[in-house]
């Protein structure tokens, strides 16, 4: 660890967790920055304000963060009251930051470009621990400075950084050109992008929440404008993970979100179609058009007025490049959380709990928590990361018992069949949490192995998936 005490710990985005994460520091007496690179925090929140979220007021505040803002006066709404991203700025977020200590603390505008060791690049090891970080931060006019810290935890998010249309994880060809038509994440298409929407042809591509959430707000605007047209394309062929547990879902409003996708595709409101991949985007004059891949067959869609692409998102991982980061190969999360969070692996949406040890890299020092940490992988929730700062902080503390006693109790999806990897091999069950009493719940199978001495998916070697090769060919 480095011995510069004096200097603050840098924490990395204004996010939920990242206010956590400062909290956590404040109550420690532990030095810290908090610098977030937009003009307010939790500046990506803004961006889908209008979203309700599926987990309740419970799930989405941190101990540490509300013990401060009590010390004020605070009012914690109801516990299982669902909040909007709007909710959750107004009656948690800004008053948490408003509060003396925070504001001592916080910096917006402020947008971390790069971060290194003070006068080392990536190959230098020699007394590398005794350096203290370095961060070159730029403000709203480009203006640059360098600061020192003592450890960082980067928070930073995913948000700005959506994956791409194209299948193979990179833009399709034309994707970049057709900007103008394209819309990453979840528009506020019944309230300030109606008139972008409305009466228009419409492509949603996605199978996660984001596409679900889409899909259900253009459902809407179609009741109040008929002349809307709805086409969902999903490279999956099989919807079973996308529609959720139902009633199954530990989270109430998770399984009703899948379940009125369903509704909505077995209505006939809309397109869908199944095991497609974007290969060309045509921007024409009046409208867009993509041309690519359905089961191995060349597929035409088209015309549209309009695309979005919730397609997950993926970290920024330019700004930590002169670092020596251990890195999950295909999900870009610290390698030691990979094999709990694959979903090529897991899909019960809860995971064995973590701490500062699973989040940690080569350099001493550095963490990424937040959904940074989950890198491309899905179904992250705020209580992971709350759970993540709070050990990281203990350890940056020396308190090695508290970071150590690591507890994370997750509430599963409640689809546990893996069938769209063709039956993941189901008597392995699922994995994550703790050991369960309900012996019907998605990971017993799974908690049953281990008892018996086996290894379920998440606490050895997982077994590999049993996935059928195949190779499409087909024009673009």
């Amino acid at each position: 660890m480095n011995p510069r005490t004096d200097l603050p710990v840098a924490v990395i985005g204004a996010g939920p967790v990242g206010l956590a994460a400062t909290a956590h520091l404040i109550s420690r007496d532990i030095p810290v920055r908090l610098y977030e690179a937009g003009d307010s925090v939790a500046a990506n929140i803004r961006d889908w304000d209008h979203v309700r979220l599926f987990s309740p007021w419970g799930f989405n505040t941190d101990p540490a963060a509300t013990a401060l803002l009590h010390r004020y006066g605070w009012q914690a709404p109801p516990d299982k009251v669902l909040p909007t991203g709007q909710d959750l700025i107004d009656a948690y977020l800004k008053p948490l930051s408003q509060v003396s200590e925070m504001q001592r603390v916080i910096e917006t505008s402020a947008r971390v470009r790069h971060v290194t060791r003070d006068g080392m690049d990536k190959l230098v090891t020699k007394g590398r621990e005794q350096r203290p970080f370095a961060l070159i931060i730029e403000n709203d006019k480009g203006r640059a400075r360098i600061d020192l810290a003592q450890a960082v935890i980067d928070v930073s998010g995913t948000w700005q950084n959506p994956s791409p249309l194209g299948p193979g994880g990179v833009p399709a060809a034309g994707e970049e050109a057709a900007r103008a038509r394209i819309a990453y994440g979840i528009p506020d298409v019944l309230h300030a992008e109606r008139s972008i929407y409305a009466g228009k042809r419409v492509l949603v591509i996605g199978g996660g929440h984001s596409a679900a959430n889409a899909l259900l707000d253009l459902a809407r605007l179609a009741e109040i404008d008929a002349r809307t047209q709805i086409t969902w394309a999903v490279r999956s062929t099989n919807l079973t993970r996308v529609f959720g547990g139902g009633d199954a879902d530990k989270l109430e409003a998770r399984g009703q979100l899948g379940a009125d996708l369903k509704h909505l595709v077995e209505s006939g409101r809309l397109a869908v179609v199944p095991g497609f991949s974007a290969l060309v985007i045509d921007d024409r004059p009046d409208d867009i058009h993509i041309e690519g891949c359905a089961n191995g067959q060349t597929r035409h869609l088209g015309p549209f007025d309009r695309v979005i692409v919730a397609t997950g998102l993926r970290p920024d991982l330019a700004m930590t490049r002169e670092l020596r980061l251990d890195l999950d190969p295909w999900l870009e999360c610290p390698r030691a959380l990979g094999p709990l969070i694959d979903p090529n692996l897991h899909s019960c949406g809860s995971v064995r709990p973590h701490g500062h040890k699973v989040l940690a890299h080569h350099e001493s020092g550095y963490f990424t928590a937040g959904i940074k940490s989950y890198g491309r992988a899905p179904t992250f929730l705020m209580a992971t990361g709350y759970e993540q700062v709070r050990s990281i902080a203990a350890h940056l503390a020396g308190d090695h018992a508290a970071a150590a006693k690591v507890e994370l109790v997750l509430p599963e999806t409640g689809v546990c069949s893996v069938s769209y990897l063709e039956e993941l091999a189901a008597k392995e069950g699922c994995c994550g949490g703790p050991a369960k009493v309900d012996a019907s719940a998605c990971c017993a199978a799974d908690e049953t192995a281990n008892a018996k001495g086996g290894e379920g998916c998440g606490c050895g070697p997982a077994p590999a998936p049993k996935v059928t090769a195949k190779t499409v060919s087909c024009a673009a």
